[in-house]
């Protein structure tokens, strides 16, 4: 890249514009309503009747302590300092020990309990949230980013951990805590307690003023860490090819970009949030000055005693600091509110591909695949098949051929219900796919990628993926089956190995062997090679061919090759072209009618003769 191109590159980057976001990936403008709240809080319904209350009553107890304290300090007063009663003195000091012991337990066990909840909470709340995008279709994965979503599973998840570990319960205590004083002070002296409610309106309506911008400001921090952590693994992923390009310095501009505009969200909405608490504290120190100057005017007239504005001294700050706890309480439900937005958007998505409540199960199949007059589009704007009709007999191989974009991917993705035609009917064994349940369906049909993904862990359990409960002489028989233990004998712990992220350890071909292993040991009826050895060389394509007439034996197989020479053997081989059957047959009848076929072939046999 140039200098001058960089330049453009660089300059031409604003995060904070919305061209840049995923298009499913947006700052939501919904209203703050109770209603998702509580929806979010039904997640704690299943501890309402055991660590829910303990807690509560764990607070009540703490908080009724508090409440206590000020009225005995303002009794000694009169009965101690001005009655001249030691004795009384003694038996008060006792008993606000006692009652300070109790307020540490209450407070305990309440952080104890409450904390429990928490992550209790937290954890079923991740759980059902990566439950439902793992049944989601191809297409919510496609239109999304694996940061995006790895943001909402993590981060936004986590941003509740506070909420429910203490945010809760801090908001009842201080709801009970300000009721309390107000109860107490109202019976007291009327008049003062209406000169410090006065303040009260006066800050909850500057606050209110706060609330869209902080709101704003909280979603726009959730939308650029999750920008941020999708390009983070766009660029992990593609280190090598930024490597092989030498854009490690186009990379950290694009990443300091990017990195600063998030720095600039969190700072934009700390300090709009930081507006609460000043807001408080000046209120506060309005309402405390009109009490004393009106609590000394009341008691030099005798309109009140002298304990009772002492307590009134004593319980002001207790008042004002629920009251500045609420303002922080607010901003975090507000930060609850951005994250819940996000999370419960994911758990709204509904998979375009639905299950019926009373799907059948499929078991015991043949493996009879047939098409009818299907049509499919992705984007109901341009159709990927055209009134496509097949037919595979159980145990027949099929092979699919055509220029990319021909429609051979998307006639297996209706094969394994990644989605639904848009007209038309897929059926196996005569039962239409729609009447059938996913799990039934999937597990009797397996797939063979050109990119074959390898998950961390042993060698055994990669193979092992497709059958859990495969004892470890299955997983070698099937590994012996299909060629692979040779190499894994080779391995420093053999099938224990462990196998780095994707399996970087292994070669291309190690790899699609492992995943024969793994398809032969989970014993699919139907089976699907999406050009299985279109990355691999010669000789290790030799070595997969023997293993493949291993995995097609007994199988209705439906084959996507470039590499024309693996197909000769197919039963039926369809040629297609955006989206149409142009011709069909077997090898010996397509090659004989000279047709797109046998141009294919030959341009191929060309190309390797050439080289």
């Amino acid at each position: 890249m140039s200098d001058e191109a960089r330049e453009i590159y660089h300059e031409g980057f604003d995060p904070r514009k919305e061209r840049f976001a995923y298009p499913n990936d947006r700052v939501m403008e919904k209203p703050f309503n109770w209603s998702q709240m509580a929806r979010l809080f039904t997640y704690m319904k299943p501890y309402s009747k055991t660590l829910l209350p303990l807690a509560i009553a764990a607070m009540l107890v703490a908080t009724a302590v508090r409440l206590a304290v000020p009225l005995i300090i303002s009794h000694v007063l009169d009965n101690v300092a001005l009655a001249g009663n030691l004795s009384f003195l003694w038996k008060l000091v006792l008993a606000i020990g006692i009652l300070y012991v109790l307020q540490w337990l209450g407070n305990r066990y309440r952080i104890i309990w409450m904390n429990k909840l928490g992550q209790n909470v937290i954890y079923d709340l991740r759980k059902h949230l990566f439950s439902h995008i793992q049944r989601l279709s191809h297409r919510f994965f496609g239109e999304r980013s694996a940061g995006s979503i790895l943001v909402r599973i993590t981060n936004d998840i986590n941003s509740l951990q506070e909420l429910f570990s203490n945010g809760i319960i801090n908001l009842l205590t201080d709801v009970v805590m300000l009721l309390g004083i107000v109860v107490i002070l109202a019976i007291m002296s009327p008049t003062l307690t209406l000169a410090v409610l006065v303040i009260v309106p006066i800050m909850f309506f500057l606050s209110v003023k706060l609330r869209r911008a902080i709101r704003r400001a909280f979603q726009q921090v959730r939308l650029k860490q999750s920008r941020l952590n999708s390009h983070l693994n766009e660029s992990i992923q593609g280190i090598r090819v930024t490597q092989s390009y030498t854009q490690e310095q186009a990379n950290m501009g694009f990443f300091q970009r990017m990195n600063r505009d998030n720095f600039e969200g969190w700072r934009i909405a700390v300090r709009r949030g930081a507006m609460f608490r000043p807001l408080v504290e000046i209120t506060g120190a309005i309402g405390t000055a009109t009490l004393v100057l009106l609590g000394i005017y009341l008691y030099n007239r005798n309109i009140i005693e002298l304990y009772v504005f002492v307590a009134f001294v004593l319980y002001l700050p207790q008042f004002w600091e629920p009251i500045a706890r609420l303002g922080q309480m607010y901003n975090q439900l507000l930060m609850a509110m951005a994250s819940s937005e996000r999370i419960f958007e994911f758990l709204d998505e509904r998979s375009n591909v639905e299950e019926k409540p009373d799907a059948a199960e499929l078991r015991d199949i043949r493996g009879a695949i047939r098409f009818e007059d299907v049509e499919f589009s992705y984007d109901a704007k341009r159709m990927a098949l055209h009134r496509i009709n097949l037919q595979v007999q159980p145990g027949e191989t099929l092979a699919l051929v055509g220029h990319t974009g021909s429609g051979k991917t998307s006639i297996v993705n209706l094969v394994c219900r990644f989605y639904d035609p848009t007209a038309g009917r897929v059926l196996i064994d005569g039962q239409d796919l729609r009447d059938l349940s996913l799990e039934s369906l999937r597990s009797q049909v397996s797939i063979v990628l050109q990119d074959t993904f390898i998950f961390s862990g042993t060698i055994m359990d990669n193979i092992r993926f497709g059958r859990p409960d495969a004892t470890d002489e299955e997983v070698k028989e099937a590994a012996r089956a299909v060629g692979a233990e040779k190499f894994i004998l080779r391995l420093i712990d053999q099938y224990h190995t462990e196998v780095e992220e994707r399996g970087s350890i292994l070669s291309m071909g190690e790899k699609q062997l492992l995943s024969f292993a793994r398809t032969l040991l989970a014993d699919p009826k139907i089976l699907i090679l999406d050009e299985a050895t279109a990355s691999i060389d010669t000789e290790t394509e030799m070595i997969i061919q023997q293993a493949l007439k291993r995995l097609l034996k007994g199988r209705t197989a439906i084959m996507i090759a470039h590499r024309l020479s693996t197909i000769r053997d197919a039963d039926q081989i369809l040629v297609l072209d955006h989206g149409r059957v142009i011709e069909k047959g077997n090898h010996e009848e397509l090659m004989r009618t000279g047709g797109e076929y046998f141009k294919l072939v030959r341009a191929q046999f060309n190309v390797l003769d050439a080289g």
